[in-house]
């Protein structure tokens, strides 16, 4: 499905004058931001980004670096779950 909205001719009308210019570096960022034009624009209309996820995703490698390997996969869900879980170790 091709998301197609109203910025998007803007930004071709944009993209061509960038790429006129022969200016590498405009050229380039022109070029990157053609590259993720449909996110962009998803997230011009929705607002939603994985910013969470790839929160959790960072801090999920953190542990796995940190403990430079599990013996089992339970140990490192147990891991994952006690320091992204927000568990309550107090006692009730």
């Amino acid at each position: 499905m091709l998301l197609i909205t109203r910025k998007q001719p803007y930004f071709e009308q944009w993209q061509e004058q960038a790429q006129a210019t022969q200016l590498e570096p405009v050229q380039k960022v022109a070029a990157t931001l053609g590259n993720h034009l449909k996110g962009l624009l998803a997230y011009t209309t929705h607002r939603i980004t994985n910013a969470i996820s790839e929160g959790f995703n960072a801090k999920i490698q953190v542990i796995k670096s940190a403990a430079r390997g599990f013996r089992t996969f339970e140990n490192f869900r147990i891991a994952i779950l006690f320091h992204c879980g927000k568990l309550n170790l107090y006692p009730l």
